[in-house]
């Protein structure tokens, strides 16, 4: 989106919206801002690019009515493999992730067995 730019207390400022959307099977859109023409200039966001968004969010209320504000303090490109990578199906599994250890000796109990024979219910407490 096309920037902002004002003057507060504290002097200029510059603001910028974005907006970008995730490869799942249900693509979700989020809009986030990067504050500062500083950062603006540093990350140099394209459209089209697959980036990995870090941000923070916050809420604040105006007029009695809440809103949120999601701002950028970092980004990653990805080169085109990585990209890939993301828009794989769901139930991929790259060949370098660690999969869990399966349990050692067997199986055992969530909990172990009550002692009193008295009750008849078989909650542990």
């Amino acid at each position: 989106m096309e920037p902002r730019e004002g003057t507060s207390a504290r002097g200029p400022w510059k603001s910028q919206d974005y907006v970008i959307e995730t490869h799942d099977s249900y693509p979700k859109k989020m809009v986030f801002s990067i504050f500062g023409a500083d950062r603006i200039e540093q990350f140099k966001i394209r459209a089209g690019e697959e980036i990995i968004v870090s941000f923070d969010i916050d809420a604040h209320e105006y007029n009695g009515r809440w809103f949120n504000s999601i701002r950028a303090w970092n980004i990653q490109r990805l080169d085109s493999a990585a990209a890939q990578a993301a828009a794989a199906p769901v139930g991929a599994i790259p060949t370098s992730t660690p999969q869990p250890a399966a349990p050692v000796g067997g199986t055992q109990a969530p909990f172990p067995p009550t002692t009193e024979s008295s009750s008849t219910d078989d909650l542990p407490f």
